[in-house]
């Protein structure tokens, strides 16, 4: 097998890890949130825990992919020597990015639906609320999956310098401009300051526990933390690149792009509606996406005609395609780059084989709407009838992420031992050693974020398969 491939440079890395960090939730999700939250309540509460809670959590991760130059597989089990209970976690950290690509890659599929529509100037079609409904029950659904894999398929191909770096280095740049472009568009509108304020404007009287660990949830996986993205990554950087730093650049490249997120997304809901009530939004990103928006974008008509808003949904859409592609590859890259190591197999021939599996695993998910009874009514708890998508996203994304969170902070600093932590962490970044950010991080990281990442895990369990939340 050939060296280990590495990151061209820090910029590469840094935006190939922001690109993996900044997704869906970052463009819809986080804006909702915060305003039905606390507005600049919410916010505040969010900064602070990306900073006291899962910097640390993304210090752990990165920390023992570059020591190990391993996967999450095989970076448990070479730094253990092979200790079976570690494997576990292992074994976690790899089928959790590739069940949390099967959802990611039915949604990004919708989304590329949705942009290729606007651009060819169906942005009525897609404004009427029946519309999201047949579509998801489309046959052509399965014509826009072969599209979205074969732009995984082309980045991932290229391997880490050529593929993800590369297409991370425009992708990013490009979301980023957009976003900026949109924003200044929108708050041109009448009536979208009024928007502005609902977001910003701090609400604390909003603020109870249920608002705090929806706050720190949204915050842990904001950051892709607990999806071994951040531990394969952390693999391809050499032993002079500055982790901590890196860490910094980009947890706060992922939280100015939810923040400057609802800088469009609130003011283009207020210029459509000034009387907006903000309880009324959806909670779920999909819903804001494809039921919500399209309706606000067609109403642009009015002030700059249909070509116009077809054109600022398809830049919209164009925008949350890239969010969605960048953490689709990251996400994949994870069991591809896991059976590779594991099997001494090359690249083609990983994606080849990975590549099937979720094609199999997606095709029978996206069955979930309707198409296919058995997928449709998969099982049911908590009093719900539950289809296979939705099970995907309750097991992988809000009950075993956290888990994997715990998982890897009891292993860096009771297994591993924080010396050896402190001493990768200090490998190209001198200004780190001895500084209050290492007491800190040595310190969270062996109490209270394990303590409060087990909290949230079993509250996760109780709310999500029994009905009854335990705190808030």
């Amino acid at each position: 097998m050939a060296a280990r491939e590495q990151f061209g440079s820090r910029l590469g890395f840094i935006l190939a890890a922001a690109g993996s960090a900044v997704g869906i939730g970052n463009m819809v999700g986080f804006p909702v949130a915060a305003t039905k939250n606390g507005g600049g309540a919410f916010l505040i509460l969010y900064a602070v825990f990306i900073v006291l809670i899962c910097l640390p959590v993304m210090l752990a991760e990165m920390s023992v992919g570059r020591n190990s130059r391993k996967d999450p597989l095989n970076a448990y089990s070479t730094l253990t020597n092979g200790q079976a209970h570690w494997k576990i976690a292992g074994w976690l950290s790899i089928i959790t990015p590739f069940m949390i690509a099967v959802f990611y890659l039915v949604i990004t599929v919708w989304i590329f639906g949705y942009l290729y529509q606007s651009i060819i100037g169906n942005l009525d079609m897609l404004a009427d609320p029946a519309t999201f409904g047949n579509f998801v029950q489309s046959s052509d659904l399965f014509i826009y999956m072969v599209g979205v894999l074969a732009v995984v398929y082309l980045i991932l191909q290229g391997g880490v310098k050529q593929g993800i770096e590369k297409a991370a280095k425009v992708m990013m740049p490009a979301l980023f401009i957009m976003l900026t472009g949109l924003v200044i568009f929108v708050l041109t509108l009448d009536n979208a300051f009024a928007g502005v304020q609902y977001y910003l404007i701090p609400d604390f009287s909003k603020i109870n526990a249920s608002v705090v660990s929806a706050a720190l949830s949204q915050a842990f996986f904001s950051l892709s933390l607990g999806m071994g993205i951040m531990i394969t990554y952390g693999s391809y950087l050499d032993s002079k690149s500055d982790v901590p730093g890196s860490a910094k650049f980009v947890a706060f490249a992922d939280t100015m792009v939810a923040f400057i997120a609802g800088l469009l997304i609130l003011p283009a809901v207020f210029s459509f509606n000034p009387n907006t009530n903000t309880e009324n939004l959806s909670d779920s990103s999909v819903g804001m996406i494809f039921t919500f928006l399209p309706k606000i974008f067609l109403a642009l008509q009015a002030s700059i005609g249909y070509v116009g808003a077809s054109i600022v949904a398809s830049l919209f859409f164009l925008l949350v395609f890239f969010a969605a592609i960048t953490s689709l590859v990251s996400i994949f890259e994870v069991p591809v780059s896991a059976l590779m190591e594991s099997k001494k197999i090359g690249r083609k021939k990983a994606l080849g084989i990975m590549g099937l599996l979720l094609i199999v695993t997606s095709v029978v998910a996206s069955m979930s709407f309707g198409i296919w009874d058995v997928a449709t009514n998969f099982t049911a708890y908590a009093g719900q009838t539950k289809s296979l998508f939705d099970v995907i996203i309750d097991v992988f994304y809000d009950t075993i992420l956290p888990l994997n969170g715990l998982l890897i902070c009891l292993f860096v600093i009771y297994r591993w031992k924080k010396e050896n932590f402190n001493a990768e962490l200090d490998k190209g970044a001198p200004k780190y050693e001895g500084t209050f950010f290492e007491k800190y991080v040595d310190l969270s990281v062996g109490t209270f974020i394990p303590a409060i990442l087990f909290l949230v895990f079993i509250n996760t369990v109780a709310l999500k398969y029994f009905g009854e939340a335990l705190i808030g």
